[in-house]
């Protein structure tokens, strides 16, 4: 029974990820704000929204804006910040 309300619970919320037209044009503040979150990379759930959009996710930049945040994140879970 845990189990399964594991499954429903995951299901549920990877079915939330969302992003705009605007913000698939700027997928190094998109990943950036993803990464000091604590999230793991979410690019291969948002190119496919981004190309239906019509404007395709640059991967190499929400690379970037990912590897950045995690850095600024890990910084700060270091001085004090939380998980």
């Amino acid at each position: 029974m845990k189990a399964a309300l594991v499954v429903l619970t995951v299901a549920s919320l990877t079915g939330c990820a969302t992003i705009t037209a605007a913000e698939c044009q700027n997928p190094y503040d998109v990943a950036f704000r993803d990464a000091i979150f604590g999230l793991a990379p979410q690019d291969t759930i948002y190119a496919p929204i981004c190309s239906q959009n019509g404007s395709p996710l640059d991967s190499a930049r929400y690379a970037e804006g990912w590897q950045e945040g995690k850095y600024e994140f890990d910084k700060r879970k270091i001085h004090g910040g939380v998980d």
